[in-house]
């Protein structure tokens, strides 16, 4: 404290006043708590006084003996108190708060930023007003001086500078190691494959989810990541909805169906199919009648056809019945209920008064299609029912799920199961060919990872990777349609949350996109409504590439044929190439290659990756994204401009990338 007295109306020394004497105001102590803080903090200014009444400069703040004042100074400030009695004496006190400049960091860098195995790189921060740290590694940092690092794997480098009192601050900077095999991407122009097709970009909605009040999100994350298909009511409860009560019967377990009361049929084409310009499938109730004590009606087909018609669309699709050659699914034709019957499935297709008449006569341009499973055995379900069926359906539709709950794993998602859901299209293919019809059209009616109970693998950069070369490993194969189970309505926290599993989040679903505020306590990550997940983000960059009037080109990969995968097309703007680094942690350098052109007026390559995925964690004011901006950041787009042919790209970990060059 510095004590100041400023005393007035006072007589001269040693005098005596000829009238009272006055009772002089009085200052014992006046102390700031604390004296020295950071910017941004706060300090209590404390006066015990008398004989007056007290007033803090600056700010004119008014002063009670022994009570403490706040003050948050920008800048070291000296605050003057002073006591005034009613005959205008005055005694003033002092106190100063310094202000500490709080830690600063200008720029943190590496160079450079990406090297191979074995090699190093440099770290440099300038920073001021604190000790520095870098992490991993826990290494000293001294402002402007370099750090030397050789990482083995892609790192984020954190430096934190603190100062005496405490106070952090961070910034990071990655240094990306790269496989020191350089690998070749050859893209054949004179090549020829099946055309491509937008309707590989599709997805399941469900009559659970409101789509009257969630309308907006809805139509606006469809148009952002390119939908184009739709199929209804989708799952297991399309063999026990009904369309013309908008109800669902219960199922043989004794289990009831919701059915949201928004989720009409005609709500259905006038919210979201037409002002989205979907292309709409259906799927026929097999299972159960409007009673609910027998099998499914092929006239409440053909009504929900010809209901279509009037409402101002045509079904496009509808397959008859949902995944029928599973025990799980309502069949009350068969004795007992809900035993697979694939004989008794395809009489029920055929005939006069069988699904495919009653569906083609009412809606003759509507396709019909059977249930199959790839399951490639004599006198299996496919083989009768392809058999048996023979010439009353124009599809087939196969369902994909990969993994069972709790049984994820990161490594065959990424890098096996897209490819194998190939092998199984080939299976079916081939029992076309032997027991149908060949080049019967392919529609994949669902398919994600886990067949149920999904955890957070659904919303991790995983899934989002295997969606990814799913549409492009179906590009390939010539499928005619797919739809993704599901768009919205699914997230849950009873999933497989374990550290095994990549994520940082702590929810999954089978959702591609944010319920938003539907999703309750549950997944209050998963941001706003329509807030895209990674496997959203497979099917935004893959709407480039998914261009009706394209044509599938022959993309070859040379070198590490593990972690690399190449899909090419034809593209309005030249060619697209839709290229993956299948390694969680290297990155991959690729020479790109197309036959007989030496150069490109333009090329423009689109990323999500592992990176992006990560900053979707951070929580605010730490990195890697230190002022919490980047939560489900957006894919990065870079324009290169003209480039001479071959192209050198350095593909980042766990990475899609689409890229089209003019």
């Amino acid at each position: 404290m510095i004590l100041a007295l400023g005393l007035a109306g006072l007589t001269a020394c040693g005098g005596g006043s000829s009238g009272s004497q006055t009772t002089q105001p009085s200052i014992t102590s006046f102390t700031a708590s604390p004296t020295s803080i950071a910017a941004g903090s706060s300090a209590a200014l404390t006066g015990v006084f008398a004989n007056g009444t007290g007033v803090i400069t600056p700010g004119n703040l008014a002063a009670t003996s022994g009570v403490a004042v706040t003050v948050s100074p920008t800048a070291t400030t000296t605050y003057t108190l002073t006591v005034t009695s009613t005959s205008g004496a005055a005694v003033t006190a002092t106190a100063m708060v310094t202000v500490n400049a709080g830690p600063t960091i200008s720029s943190f860098s590496g160079n450079p930023t990406t090297i191979t195995i074995g090699d190093s790189a440099t770290l440099t921060g300038d920073f001021a007003n604190g000790t520095g740290i870098i992490t991993p590694g826990n290494l000293t940092a001294t402002s402007g001086a370099a750090v030397t690092v050789s990482p083995t794997t892609t790192t984020t480098y954190i430096l934190t500078v603190t100062d005496t009192g405490g106070t952090a601050v961070t910034a990071a900077t990655v240094v990306t190691v790269a496989s020191p095999t350089v690998s070749t991407v050859t893209v054949d122009l004179t090549s020829s494959g099946p055309a491509v097709t937008d309707k590989l970009l599709g997805l399941n909605m469900a009559i659970w989810y409101d789509l009257v009040g969630n309308q907006s999100p809805i139509l606006s994350a469809f148009q952002s990541a390119g939908i184009t298909q739709v199929r209804w009511p989708g799952g297991s409860d399309s063999d026990l909805y009904h369309w013309e009560t908008n109800t669902g019967c219960a199922n043989t377990k004794g289990d009831s169906t919701y059915v949201d009361s928004n989720d009409t049929f005609l709500n259905f084409v006038n919210d979201m199919a037409v002002p989205a310009k979907l292309d709409v499938a259906l799927t026929a109730n097999y299972g159960s009648n409007a009673a609910c004590i027998g099998g499914g009606e092929p006239s409440e087909a053909a009504g929900w056809v010809t209901q279509a018609l009037t409402d101002g669309i045509t079904v496009s699709h509808m397959t008859v019945g949902n995944e029928q050659y599973g025990s799980w699914e309502e069949d009350l034709y068969t004795t007992p209920y809900d035993t697979p019957d694939p004989a008794q499935y395809a009489s029920l297709v055929v005939g006069g008064d069988g699904f495919y008449n009653a569906i083609k006569t009412a809606s003759p341009n509507t396709l019909v299609g059977i249930d199959v499973d790839a399951d490639n055995t004599a006198g299996g379900w496919d083989n009768t029912v392809m058999s048996n069926a023979k010439g009353s359906y124009d599809f087939v539709e196969y369902h994909y799920y990969p993994e069972a709950p709790f049984g994820e794993n990161d490594t065959l998602l990424v890098q096996e199961y897209a490819q194998q859901l190939t092998t199984n299209i080939n299976t079916l293919k081939s029992e076309l060919a032997e027991w149908g019809t060949p080049n019967t059209p392919i529609y994949v009616g669902e398919i994600g990872g886990t067949y149920t109970n999904p955890g957070k693998q659904s919303w991790s950069i995983t899934q989002g990777l295997y969606a990814g070369q799913v549409l492009g490993e179906m590009m390939n194969d010539g499928v005619s349609r797919l739809t993704w189970w599901i768009g919205f309505g699914g997230c849950s926290t009873s999933g497989n949350l374990s550290t095994s599993l990549y994520g940082w989040q702590d929810f999954g679903g089978y959702n591609i996109f944010s319920d938003g505020p539907d999703d309750g306590a549950d997944c209050p990550g998963a941001g706003a409504t329509g807030t895209m997940s990674p496997t959203a983000r497979a099917f935004q960059l893959f709407s480039q590439m998914g261009v009706n009037g394209q044509t599938v080109l022959t993309a070859t990969v040379a070198g590490d044929t593990t972690d690399v995968r190449a899909y090419a097309a034809t593209n309005p703007s030249g060619t697209a190439l839709w290229l993956f680094n299948d390694n969680e942690n290297l990155a991959q350098a690729v020479s790109i290659t197309l036959s007989g052109k030496s150069s490109s007026s333009s090329v423009t390559v689109t990323t999500y990756d592992k990176a992006i995925y990560d900053l979707s964690g951070s929580p605010a004011g730490t990195p890697p994204d230190p002022v919490g901006t980047s939560t489900w950041a957006p894919p990065l787009t870079s324009s290169m401009g003209a480039q001479t042919l071959p192209l050198t790209l350095t593909l980042s970990p766990w990475s899609m990338n689409m890229i089209i060059i003019q």
